[in-house]
C-alpha cells in the first residue's frame, strides 16, 4: 500500500495501476507508463495502450482488467476515522464505526406508474412510431450503434418490462444527472439513493418522488427518523463512510441492483470509484446483487467495422473538407486527421480521450468498464453502457469543453441534453436487466459496442480529438 507523499499523489497512483494492469500481457507498455515523468500530459497514450493490446486478444483483454481492479485495492489506502495505519479500503466493512449505524426514511409518491416508454426529446415528448423514427434517424447518422436502437425498441415492444417493483435500485450519486432515479420514480420503481447530506441535494429529490409514482428511500442518522424535513438530516459520504452504507446496504432488500453514478473533480473522482468498487465487491457477497454503470463516450473503444466503413466514406463531404489540406499543413498535421486508416489491419481503435478532463476522470472511469468486464465473466448480472456527449453541469462549467460541445454538430456529433440522455439510458438499464445483460451482448467489445450511444464520435470521419480546438472556436458563441 502507498506509504509517502510521493506514492500518495494521483499521479502516482494512476501510473502505478496502469502499469500493473499491462505487465502480464505488455511488459514494454508497462515499463513505459513507469518512465513516464510527464503523466498527465502524456496519459492518453498509455490509457489507448490498455485497449489496443486488449482489442486482438480477449484473454488480454482479460488480465488487464482484473489485473488493473487488483493494483486499485492494493495501492488505495484507507485510513479508519480513529487514526492508526493505513489499512486496504475492504477493510473499511470489517471495521466497527464509531457512530450510530445509519437509519431510513422513506417518501412515497402518489403518481401512476408509466407504463410506455417515452423520451424528451427537444421540447418534445417522444413515444411509438415517432420514438422509433427517432432512434433510426440516429442510426442512420452514426449516432448511436445499432443495438442501442435495438435494445429500446425491445422496450417499447414489451412495456411490463418497465414495471420493476421486482428490484431495488441503490442509487449511488442520487443526485446526479446521468442517472436514473428520475426514470425509476416515474415508473414505480423503489430508489435507496445515496448521496452527500446536503439539503440542497436532498429537498429536490424527495420532492421528485413525492411527485411520481414510486418511493425514494434515503439513509438518516438517528435523528433524522422522525424529522419533519428529513432533507435536513438524509445522506452519507461515500468517502467517509464507506463502512456504514456497506452495512447499511447489506440489510436492503432485494434482488438489488447497485448502480454507480458519482462524480467529483480532481483526485476526489478517483478516491471514490475505489470505494464504489470496493461497495460492489463488499455487496456483491450477496448472491442477488446486479451492478450498472454508465462508461464516458470520451475514451478508448474497440469500434465495429461499419462505423469504421461509415467514417472513412464520408471523409470526402466531410465539414471544411475543401479547406482541410491547408489547415493541416498550417498546424503541422495536427487538425482534421482523418480518424481510421484507409485500410484497417486488425481492430479499429477509436480515440476519443479528451485530454482536458485528465487521467483522474479517465481512470475512475476505467475502473467502472474493468469492474463491468470481470464481474459479468463470473457470471454476475451486469449492465454497462456507453452515453451520449452531454451538457451536464460537471461538463459544461469547463468552458473549453462547453465551447467544444456548443460546435460539436459542425462535425456530426449529436451532444445531449441531461433529461434525453439519462432516460435513454434508464431504458437502457431495464433492457439489460431483462435479456442477461453485459454478458449476454458478446466478447467484451461486442459488449461495448451494442451498448454505444456515443453521439456520432466513432462514426466521425476525423479523428475528434484533432476538430476539438476548431469545434470550440465555432461553439464560443453557442455555449451555455
Amino acid at each position: 500500500m502507498a506509504q509517502g507523499q510521493e506514492e500518495r499523489s494521483s499521479s502516482a497512483f494512476g501510473r502505478g495501476v496502469v502499469s500493473d494492469a499491462l505487465a502480464s500481457v505488455d511488459e514494454p507498455g508497462a515499463l513505459a507508463v513507469r518512465r513516464d515523468t510527464g503523466w498527465r500530459r502524456g496519459y492518453p497514450r498509455h490509457f489507448r495502450r490498455l485497449v489496443e493490446v486488449g482489442a486482438r486478444d480477449h484473454q488480454a483483454a482479460m488480465a488487464i482488467a482484473r489485473d488493473g481492479l487488483s493494483a486499485v485495492h492494493e495501492r488505495m489506502c484507507w485510513l479508519p476515522v480513529t487514526g492508526g495505519h493505513d489499512r486496504r479500503v475492504a477493510e473499511a466493512f470489517a471495521t466497527p464505526s464509531p457512530q450510530p449505524a445509519l437509519e431510513s426514511v422513506t417518501v412515497r409518491g402518489d403518481g401512476d406508474p408509466e407504463r410506455e416508454f417515452t423520451l424528451p426529446y427537444k421540447g418534445d415528448r417522444l413515444s411509438g412510431a415517432n420514438l422509433r423514427r427517432r432512434l433510426d434517424d440516429w442510426v442512420e447518422s452514426g449516432v448511436i450503434e445499432p443495438g442501442v436502437r435495438d435494445a429500446v425498441g425491445q422496450v417499447l415492444d414489451h412495456p411490463e418490462w418497465l414495471d420493476v417493483r421486482d428490484r431495488t435500485f441503490v442509487v449511488l450519486g442520487a443526485g446526479a444527472e446521468m442517472g436514473p432515479l428520475r426514470s425509476l420514480l416515474r415508473w414505480g420503481g423503489h430508489v435507496v439513493a445515496i448521496d452527500l447530506a446536503r439539503p440542497g441535494i436532498w429537498s429536490p429529490l424527495f420532492d421528485l418522488a413525492r411527485s411520481g409514482a414510486g418511493s425514494l428511500t434515503a439513509p438518516v442518522g438517528p435523528a433524522g427518523v422522525d424529522a419533519s424535513d428529513p432533507s435536513q438530516h438524509a445522506g452519507a459520504d461515500l468517502l467517509h463512510d464507506t463502512g456504514r452504507i456497506g452495512d447499511y446496504l447489506m440489510g436492503v432488500e432485494g434482488p438489488m441492483v447497485l448502480g454507480n453514478y458519482v462524480y467529483a473533480d480532481g483526485g476526489v473522482n478517483l478516491r471514490l470509484s475505489a470505494a464504489t468498487d470496493a461497495l460492489a465487491v463488499h455487496l456483491s457477497q450477496r448472491p442477488d446483487v446486479a451492478l450498472a454503470y454508465l462508461a464516458t463516450p470520451t475514451d478508448v473503444f474497440v469500434a465495429p467495422d461499419d462505423a469504421v466503413s461509415q467514417a472513412n466514406s464520408g471523409l470526402d463531404s466531410a465539414f471544411l473538407k475543401s479547406v482541410r489540406r491547408p489547415l493541416r499543413a498550417l498546424s503541422g498535421g495536427r487538425l482534421l486527421q482523418r480518424q481510421y486508416p484507409p485500410i484497417v489491419d486488425g481492430p479499429a481503435i477509436s480515440d476519443t480521450i479528451v485530454p482536458q478532463q485528465g487521467p483522474n476522470y479517465l481512470l475512475a472511469k476505467r475502473i467502472h468498464r474493468w469492474r463491468a468486464t470481470a464481474a459479468a465473466a463470473d457470471g454476475q448480472l451486469v449492465s454497462m453502457n456507453i452515453a451520449p456527449p452531454t451538457r451536464t453541469k460537471s461538463v459544461t462549467k469547463n468552458r473549453a469543453l462547453a465551447a467544444a460541445y456548443a460546435g460539436a454538430h459542425r462535425f456530426g456529433v449529436e451532444v445531449f441534453d441531461p433529461s434525453t440522455a439519462n432516460t435513454l439510458m434508464a431504458a437502457m438499464l431495464v433492457h439489460d436487466l431483462r435479456t442477461g445483460g453485459y454478458a449476454a451482448k458478446g466478447d467484451v467489445w461486442a459488449a461495448e459496442a451494442a451498448g454505444a450511444a456515443h453521439g456520432g464520435l466513432w462514426r466521425s470521419p476525423y479523428d475528434p480529438r484533432s476538430a476539438l480546438g476548431i469545434a470550440a472556436v465555432l461553439g464560443i458563441g453557442g455555449a451555455r
